[in-house]
């Protein structure tokens, strides 16, 4: 009999949290995204790049007596960094996209550059307006109009799409993670 056992989790994930109970606290935020960053720091040195972050990857449970412990989930789509390029139409159907709309980098969308670890940054930062705005970085009617502004648009500042205040340097490193080009994204999740 083949099977797999699984941790059991006792939590929520961050989308049901901020649906379930509005934006977070930047504080409260931050804390949460340095463990999820942790454990992509960890990832990418290993040359895995997730490329699926999203709210409903991270999971904020009890660990002990810690509150608001991180586990990053589902690496279902994962990619190892050096298994080629993943432009190249010879290795990818035409016209194939993986990832979720709401949460993905604009190099999976123009195919401009090559996915790295710097494209989980994105989906990042993507994360983090969710988290500090309740509101996706580019809200549409569908998916492609979100996909087309994933690759071309710029984001409005989380501060100004909040009820919270959201300090200056996080505002900036937010958008910094929603850079166009992975090259003016922060290098790594370390960082």
């Amino acid at each position: 009999t083949f099977y797999y056992v699984m941790e059991l989790l006792s939590g929520i994930d961050m989308e049901t949290l901020v649906k379930r109970f509005g934006p977070i606290e930047p504080e409260r935020a931050v804390y949460m995204l340095t463990q999820a960053c942790h454990s992509l720091h960890e990832a990418h040195c290993r040359q895995l790049i997730h490329r699926d972050i999203k709210p409903a990857n991270l999971f904020v449970c009890e660990y002990g007596e810690d509150r608001d412990f991180v586990k990053v989930l589902d690496f279902g789509l994962v990619k190892h960094d050096k298994a080629g390029d993943e432009t190249d139409p010879a290795l990818t159907r035409e016209g194939s996209i993986t990832g979720t709309p709401a949460y993905l980098y604009p190099e999976a969308i123009t195919g401009t550059s090559p996915v790295d670890h710097r494209s989980d940054i994105y989906s990042m930062g993507c994360v983090a307006y969710w988290l500090l705005t309740g509101e996706l970085v580019f809200p549409a009617q569908t998916p492609m109009a979100m996909l087309t502004q994933h690759a071309t648009a710029q984001p409005v500042p989380p501060s100004r799409r909040s009820e919270l205040e959201i300090p200056e340097g996080l505002d900036d490193l937010v958008l910094r993670c929603l850079a166009k080009q992975p090259v003016d994204r922060p290098d790594g999740a370390e960082e």
